[in-house]
């Protein structure tokens, strides 16, 4: 099969990358860093196509997807992995330039690169779509104010989409990660301090990238009549938290 991934140069689209050919499929791995994704062509070699387009940019995207090569072009299934969350910061205290930034990437690249490779699964009535959203989709937390909501829109659009292919051979799935380590998330989140990325991770053994990529290539191991809408992953250590109530400090009698 020939598969394409979004967000390819790290986390979880390289780790996906990976396992893909190491079990016989090709990729199309599409990342903002060309340097980086010729970095993995040496690596991983023939099988592996480097798409280089940025996702807030949907004229790279098009242009890239466009000029695939044969036998690139086909796309069996697409991955949806490119996404991003920009600071911590409460909706009263955030550039508006990091809102727009996630929007562009999360909602906007991820729908508008569907929107191109769908058309060509319905023409052959076969195809996958695997999107990557997040628990923060689901679960509201401080300074996820813009975040959180693009998520939510990939859980609906995902299950959108499973509505409007009805008698259609494709597939839909939704995978929703909570805390998970070995990725760039956090280090983008706080804009390259390393330091406050690691301390997200620190006494806590969390999900790995290469954990959820095994749960991605799973999922496309499953009988084509079957199809896994939703799956929900967090490390044993994170949990649900209780509704935050802030109470007043009692003045000084």
């Amino acid at each position: 099969m020939n598969i394409l991934i979004t967000g390819a140069s790290s986390g979880f689209g390289l780790e996906a990358t990976k396992i893909f050919i190491e079990n016989g499929h090709t990729v199309v791995g599409l990342a903002r860093r060309h340097k980086k994704l010729m970095e993995i062509k040496h690596l991983l070699g023939e099988n592996f196509y480097p798409l280089t387009a940025d996702m807030a940019n949907l004229e790279s995207i098009k242009e890239g997807i466009e000029n695939l090569p044969e036998p690139f072009d086909q796309i069996d299934i697409l991955i949806n992995n490119a996404g991003l969350a920009l600071n911590l910061n409460p909706a009263f205290d955030v550039d508006f330039q990091d809102w727009q930034t996630m929007i562009d990437v999360n909602i906007r690249g991820l729908s508008y690169i569907t929107h191109l490779i769908l058309p060509q699964m319905v023409a052959r009535d076969d195809g996958y779509i695997i999107n990557i959203s997040s628990t923060a989709g689901n679960y509201p937390y401080y300074g996820s104010n813009i975040y959180g909501p693009t998520k939510a829109f990939v859980t609906s659009f995902s299950q959108n989409l499973r509505a409007d292919l009805i008698g259609k051979n494709i597939r839909v799935s939704n995978v929703e990660p909570g805390l998970c380590s070995d990725t760039e998330f956090s280090n983008i989140r706080f804009k390259g301090d390393d330091a406050r990325a690691e301390s997200v991770y620190a006494d806590v053994e969390a999900v790995t990238g290469r954990e959820i990529a095994e749960i991605i290539y799973w999922l496309t191991t499953q009988p084509k009549h079957v199809n896994i809408n939703r799956i929900e992953v967090m490390p044993t250590m994170q949990t649900f938290a209780g509704l935050t109530v802030y109470k007043k400090e009692k003045s000084p009698s």
